[in-house]
């Protein structure tokens, strides 16, 4: 489920079972339980799909020194959570990540995926 701050407008699409546009509406009260949440820091991510399910693996690539002198080091992908969502939830997660990655653009710049074109910063 989506969530957001307050007075923070949404585009997302509409949810499942919530009426396309041009159709009767009915205002809905959305109640947040938070005593569980949990919050977890990622910089890895891996996927995997099957005919029903999209399953995001998120974690931490670690890199661990070479067991041995002169050895290479290996870089350890340390999965601590897997989502496991149907494909319409996990387009709507799509369309919102691109909306957020969108506007943050327009505020500070482009995001440059590509280390190696990555302005270098002082400091």
């Amino acid at each position: 489920m989506a969530t957001q701050k307050d007075n923070e407008p949404t585009n997302t699409p509409p949810a499942a079972g919530q009426p396309a546009a041009g159709q009767a509406t009915q205002e809905v009260t959305l109640r947040l339980d938070e005593r569980n949440l949990k919050s977890s820091y990622a910089n890895a991510f891996r996927t995997n799909a099957t005919a029903e399910e999209v399953m995001v693996d998120f974690g931490l690539n670690l890199v661990v020194p070479p067991s041995k002198q002169g050895g290479q080091p290996e870089i350890l992908f340390q999965v601590n959570e897997r989502i496991i969502m149907n494909y319409f939830q996990a387009k709507r997660l799509a369309l919102a990540l691109g909306q957020i990655i969108r506007r943050h653009e327009e505020q500070f710049g482009e995001i440059e995926l590509d280390v190696g074109k990555r302005r270098k910063t002082s400091g």
